[in-house]
């Protein structure tokens, strides 16, 4: 492995390799569990906050999508300053500012402060989720102890997924949510500090900060285009921003092409696994957080379900995620991470299916088989995509190779809150708007299954630098 280390003397890491590999497991996975948490806490409590902070239904995509932003323009920003920077440092710093903007989140008092302490959250959590799986990746240095790692951080994915809108709606107040779950990432920063080894690639060059100060912008306008392309996509400002998106892709890709030691090597896009890695993030975002960030929504508005009881419901999804992505890696030697994202989005699309009807038939039972097959489509898919972003990538780029994933994961999500809030919007009643949205997530995740299945695997060099 090329990265180098800080710490004590060669003999004494030895010795200290395995506890010290378990706990950086323990500290990236409780880390990103807590964002994941931040990230999906007003799922179940949207008609609450924005009630509260007396937002309008065409800015409550924002209340939704603040998080997302953060996290899509400076994902790839913070995983490349991770293997540059530090790993520990990153993660440290990003945990601390996740619990400093949270806690400010539950002190908001209008719609528009919220939402900036939800962008500034995502920016933590990019941080934080970035360097993570590099952490990982430098911990565990076998194949094996790797596919294991990456699983278990896979699963508290889907966890902080499953437990954030519960804590949510079992506590008498959103604010009081984000108070605890700030306090929580503060102990986790602090923990981090103490516990976590550091590392960093061994490349040669000054970071590439003027391809990090054209990607964020980049992004920071493409997110926002598509948050406000609800409304309407020929407007002046949402015309605007995709402009402004496209030129400052046009002068990254630039700067990238010249760049000694650039932040992405754009020849990563002829890899048919990082392909994949990409275009799986990108699909999970719209077609599976897209529909079930706003769905617990849809279903206190048709069904008059309470917070707390949605929230249940949603862990039968969210829940079972979490337990498949955790037995998942004993997978990894029967069936490729590729081939498992596309079982996933199969799985994924005829549990949407399933789900048609129920809402407008007013019949909570009438989701649990399809919220079943949904569930365990969300595992297969949170397992495969941290082993697709670390083996598509060298070892040393490894929180690169998950920034950039996550980017697209997260491109995806806000584009497909959007899309789904447009959809349900327009059809005139909520039943009829969500069984819109739920054909068109389906239809989305056959077509992800279909492209990820063709990509073709070939040995292209990345092994060789692991």
């Amino acid at each position: 492995m090329n990265d180098t280390t800080s710490g004590p003397g060669v003999a004494t890491r030895t010795r200290a390799k395995p506890l010290r590999a378990g706990l950086t497991l323990a500290l990236t996975s409780a880390g990103t569990a807590l964002a994941l948490m931040t990230y999906t806490a007003p799922m179940v409590t949207l008609p609450q906050t924005a009630e509260d902070l007396h937002t309008s239904l065409s800015a409550q995509a924002w209340l939704l999508n603040g998080t997302p932003l953060g996290l899509a323009a400076l994902l790839l920003v913070a995983g490349s300053l991770a293997d540059d920077y530090g790993r520990r440092r990153v993660f440290v710093w990003g945990t601390f500012a996740l619990g400093l903007t949270t806690a400010l989140g539950a002190l908001a008092p209008s719609t528009w402060l919220f939402t900036l302490a939800r962008i500034a959250q995502g920016a933590a959590s990019a941080a934080l989720l970035a360097s993570a799986l590099g952490l990982i990746v430098h911990a565990f240095t076998t194949t094996r102890g790797r596919l294991h790692a990456t699983g278990i951080w896979g699963a508290f994915v889907s966890g902080g997924i499953a437990v954030g809108p519960l804590l949510a709606g079992a506590l008498p107040s959103w604010r009081l949510a984000y108070g605890v779950l700030g306090v929580a990432a503060l102990v986790v920063a602090a923990l981090g500090a103490r516990g976590l080894t550091e590392s960093r690639s061994s490349r040669a060059g000054r970071p590439d900060l003027a391809g990090a100060a054209a990607f964020g912008p980049a992004l920071v306008a493409l997110v926002a285009a598509l948050t406000l392309g609800r409304d309407g996509w020929l407007r002046a400002p949402v015309i605007a921003l995709l402009a402004v998106a496209v030129l400052l892709t046009a002068l990254f890709v630039l700067v990238e092409r010249r760049a000694a030691t650039p932040m992405i090597d754009l020849a990563l896009l002829r890899r048919p696994l990082f392909l994949a890695s990409s275009a799986g993030g990108l699909f999970t975002g719209l077609a599976v957080i897209g529909l079930f960030s706003f769905l617990p929504t849809l279903l206190q508005q048709a069904l008059g379900l309470s917070p707390i009881s949605t929230a249940w419901l949603f862990l039968v999804w969210s829940g079972l995620s979490f337990l498949v992505a955790l037995f998942a890696r004993h997978l990894g030697s029967r069936i490729s991470a590729r081939h498992q994202l596309a079982l996933g989005f199969v799985l994924h699309a005829g549990g949407t299916l399933a789900l048609l009807g129920a809402i407008g038939a007013g019949s909570w039972p009438r989701l649990l088989p399809g919220l079943i097959v949904a569930g365990v489509g969300s595992g297969l898919l949170n397992a495969a995509l941290p082993l697709l972003a670390v083996d598509s990538v060298p070892a040393t780029r490894a929180a690169m190779g998950s920034g950039a994933q996550q980017t697209f994961r997260y491109i995806g999500s806000c584009a497909g809150v959007a899309l789904t809030i447009a959809l349900t919007a327009s059809a005139g009643s909520t039943a009829r708007g969500a069984d819109t949205a739920m054909v068109v997530s389906a239809v989305v995740a056959l077509a992800a299954a279909g492209g990820v299945a063709l990509l073709r695997e070939r040995n292209d060099g990345v092994t060789a630098d692991r």
